[in-house]
């Protein structure tokens, strides 16, 4: 049963990345994780990890190969999808700060939405049906997703599972972004009051934590570029960022980026060490 399930993944990752990974490394590294989802009386999890760490392919993959190889299905949510309208996003820059037109940092999810479709999920109040987010349009899709059955949910996302960032950190100015359009810390403080109370209201919810870390976050910027073009060639689309524009959008990113890479491993239940070529290394439970 085991090299039947280890063919699988290999498969599966195969048709989600193109690229086919020996059966050692799907032994050592994947089917871990997934025992590690599927074998638990937990149903909650967090997936979390910087832009192009992997984390949204591995909460794909987690969720096909459970519901192929057992009677139990996926609930698999992405907080990207929860980001709010362009509008939305453009009052919200006019009532706060400027910076808050452009989506990521928490604040700019509706957080809302969110906790009424895990209290459906706890409730067991299906049908559930949850939005989607067109990121080339940047606005909420016309699309939406049903579920009509769950018996595990996943929330994957990049900022997903953070605490609260230390004033230390958090009035040091690491980009142009913060030093020439933050000055009076508004945008940074915002965000951190949200996440410190909305999102950690949602993240105490969960039962586990798995966040995948980045060497640095000097690789984030390739491999987020690196995500426009693949996006962009199977959408077959010319309205991607080019690099200098991704190198400008990361920058929203950074800090936070930067605070998980550094606090996540003391908050995260299983951690999952990435190598620059978006490799898993190592793998560290804590639980």
């Amino acid at each position: 049963m085991k090299k039947k399930i280890e063919l699988i993944i290999q498969k599966e990752l195969n048709n989600l990345i193109g690229k086919k990974f020996s059966k050692s490394y799907i032994c050592k590294y994947i089917l871990p994780i997934i025992q590690y989802i599927d074998k638990t009386h937990d149903k909650k999890f967090i997936i979390s990890g910087s832009q192009g760490s992997g984390k949204s392919t591995l909460s794909k993959l987690i969720k096909i190969i459970i519901e192929k190889t057992s009677s139990k299905k996926v609930m698999l949510l992405s907080i990207d999808d929860y980001y709010l309208s362009k509008i939305d996003r453009y009052n919200l820059s006019q009532q706060i700060h400027p910076l808050l037109i452009t989506r990521g940092v928490p604040g700019t999810h509706n957080i809302k939405k969110l906790k009424e479709h895990l209290g459906q999920f706890k409730k067991k109040q299906f049908p559930i049906i949850t939005p989607t987010f067109n990121k080339l349009k940047d606005d909420i899709s016309k699309k939406t997703k049903v579920f009509n059955k769950a018996d595990i949910l996943i929330l994957e996302g990049w900022c997903c599972g953070a605490k609260p960032i230390e004033n230390k950190f958090l009035y040091k100015n690491l980009n142009k972004i913060e030093r020439d359009l933050d000055k009076d810390f508004k945008w940074r403080k915002y965000y951190n009051s949200k996440l410190k109370n909305e999102y950690q209201q949602i993240f105490k919810t969960f039962d586990r934590t798995i966040y995948l870390q980045p060497p640095s976050f000097h690789f984030v910027l390739k491999w987020r570029y690196a995500q426009e073009k693949n996006n962009a060639k199977k959408t077959k689309t010319k309205n991607f960022m080019n690099k200098n524009a991704t190198k400008t959008f990361i920058l929203y990113y950074e800090k936070l980026t930067k605070w998980m890479i550094k606090s996540m491993p003391a908050n995260a239940d299983m951690l999952i060490k990435v190598d620059k070529a978006q490799k898993i290394e190592k793998i560290i439970y804590y639980d």
